[in-house]
């Protein structure tokens, strides 16, 4: 029976482990806003200077779902999303080149360097970010958004009437996106469905709304 139990304990810790590394946004946050997507990396990331095979490289990182090096980083200071059990870890991107980007590998302090690209197609705009990530998983409302970020309104307008609010959804699915608004459906926990547009994110960049990668 011990062994049992010895070995259901073992189990469990080894599942919190591999979990551990993962990261998704649950704050609004005000620092670096003004990216232009994200980036899907691999297990090393080689930053340089500037987008030129010569430049030099400024900063090595690797990881896998239980470290990360150098070790003075945080896996949440790197990336922007990171589900081990997806092999997906996405890198928010500053600038990019036809052949480079530029990736945040410090979003705390913004510091940043230049990466090539080994796959052109895994860079992906906030637009398809959004719309293929969204639209698969729903979304969801992050910490501190503000009331805006609830109100569903009849247009992608401001000034339009607001015809619903958020409450507790349930689930948020994404419609249409355009520009700073998104077409939402939505199942509060009183079960009644809602359908207006709303601002998922301000003028200058800020999200109120991610999404739900399960």
């Amino acid at each position: 029976m011990k062994k049992v139990i010895l070995t259901v304990l073992l189990f469990f810790s080894l599942a919190i482990a591999a979990s551990a590394a993962d990261v998704m946004p649950s704050i609004v946050s005000l620092s670096n806003t003004n990216t232009l997507g994200v980036y899907q990396v691999g297990n090393t990331i080689v930053l340089r200077s500037a987008p030129d095979d010569k430049a030099p490289i400024i900063k090595v990182i690797k990881w896998d779902n239980k470290k990360l090096e150098p070790s003075d980083l945080k896996f949440s200071e790197v990336f922007v999303v990171l589900k081990t059990s997806k092999d997906l870890a996405l890198m928010a991107v500053t600038d990019e080149t036809e052949d480079w980007v530029e990736l945040l590998y410090n979003n705390e302090t913004g510091e940043r360097g230049w990466m090539k690209k080994d796959d052109p197609y895994k860079f992906s705009s906030w637009y398809n970010f959004y719309s293929m990530y969204g639209k698969k998983y729903g979304l969801f409302i992050l910490t501190g958004a503000p009331q805006t970020a609830r109100e569903m309104r009849g247009s992608a307008d401001d000034t339009s009437k607001v015809l619903a609010e958020i409450n507790t959804p349930v689930k948020i699915n994404l419609n249409v996106i355009r520009g700073n608004w998104m077409l939402l459906s939505v199942m509060d926990m009183d079960r009644v469905p809602k359908t207006g547009y709303v601002r998922w994110r301000s003028d200058d960049g800020v999200k109120y709304l991610f999404p739900a990668i399960k």
